[in-house]
């Protein structure tokens, strides 16, 4: 797995029942392989369209068979270090284009590389099916949340805070068709974004939220940025970085720097905003969301306290807490997911939720690399 923030690769090995039942299941190795910068750039600069018109194609097949390299040798290196036995890997790939409303999605690393290098059956491209089907293509991470973190007796909301944060119902009575998921807007994209302008590179992030901590809300801000077409529409609905990504950070930091604005400012200001755009869809979106108990958080944002802390602000009385308290290591979860995707498609079973994506009807998401001869 590799998310819209492009700062690495997750690799999750996973032992699933033979069945079509997914528990009881087993996190047996978990690595993360960060991306160089350069890479990392290269990346962002795709998806932002900066790439030149006449190297933009080139680049991106370049990129296509690169990632399929360090996607490979990320799953080698899990399983050399786990020294287990692997029937397949599953690949969600880097995406570098969404785009649900003219039905295309694009994730890059060449499964045929994986394939091949490995010698493992490779399952990747889950997203393009779904949205062939009519839905959003995302997210599809719920469809393991239903699995692994729904409770009989208690209405949870999972929270992915990766560079675009993500929430799934999980009402109690552990019903798969009452889970609801969508994409509430950015988490750390812009406050990520913001930073690298400020520091022309020098940083990347706001480590622990310090300098938001240090920083006080500008209201105005907050409000131009909550008046939002995307943050007022229905689920199913997704949205990534060609919305909220580098370019809007940088156009963000250049408005704040005219008025005088400090960069503790700005990064208080969005994780606010970050903060009341999850609440506000759990308020708005959500229903039965008066009975929500417990909010488990996964993806980046969950080591950030300045996030926590305002989201717990603005969701009282309803405990929000890192995934791992239920079971599933918030580092590993999203890779997770993915595996138990790749796990149905090679059984032919469905592996999405047609509810939160909008798709027409299930389906099995996923095409099939049979195994090279590593």
């Amino acid at each position: 797995m590799s998310g819209t923030s492009a700062d690495g690769i997750d690799a999750a090995l996973v032992e699933w029942p033979d069945g079509a039942a997914a528990r009881p299941f087993r996190l047996l190795a978990f690595r993360e392989t960060p991306h160089p910068a350069a890479l990392r750039d290269r990346i962002h600069a795709l998806a932002a369209g900066r790439v030149a018109a006449g190297e933009a194609l080139r680049e991106l097949a370049r990129l296509d068979v690169e990632l399929g390299e360090r996607f490979a040798e990320a799953a080698l290196a899990l399983v050399a270090e786990a020294g287990d036995t692997v029937d397949a890997v599953a690949s969600h790939g880097q995406t570098v284009g969404h785009f649900p409303e003219s039905r295309a999605t694009l994730q890059l690393g060449d499964p045929s590389v994986i394939a091949e290098r490995t010698g493992l059956t490779t399952v990747a491209d889950f997203r393009p099916r779904d949205v062939a089907a009519g839905g959003e293509g995302a997210p599809l991470a719920p469809f393991f949340h239903a699995v692994a973190l729904s409770d009989p007796g208690e209405s949870r909301v999972v929270l992915n805070l990766g560079g675009i944060a993500n929430v799934t119902w999980l009402p109690r009575g552990g019903d798969p068709d009452a889970v609801l998921a969508f994409d509430t807007g950015p988490a750390s994209s812009l406050l990520d974004g913001v930073v690298t302008a400020a520091t022309a590179g020098a940083e990347r992030m706001d480590r622990d939220g310090r300098r938001a901590a240090a920083g006080r809300v500008d209201e105005a801000l907050l409000a131009r940025l909550l008046d939002d077409d995307y943050l007022r529409r229905p689920p199913p609905k997704s949205t990534g970085r060609e919305r909220y990504g580098l370019a809007e950070a940088e156009a963000l930091w250049r408005a704040a720097r005219g008025r005088g604005a400090s960069l503790e400012s700005v990064l208080a200001t969005l994780t606010a905003f970050t903060a009341e755009s999850v609440a506000a869809a759990c308020r708005d979106h959500l229903p039965g969301a008066h009975q929500l108990a417990r909010v488990l958080v996964g993806g980046g944002g969950a080591d950030n306290p300045s996030l926590l802390g305002a989201l717990r602000a603005r969701l009282p009385g309803v405990t929000v807490e890192a995934m791992d308290a239920a079971g599933v290591p918030r580092r590993a979860a999203e890779a997770m997911a993915f595996s138990l995707l790749g796990r149905n498609a090679l059984l032919g079973l469905p592996n999405h939720l047609p509810r939160c994506t909008g798709a027409r009807h299930a389906t099995v998401l996923g095409e099939i690399v049979p195994a090279g001869p590593a």
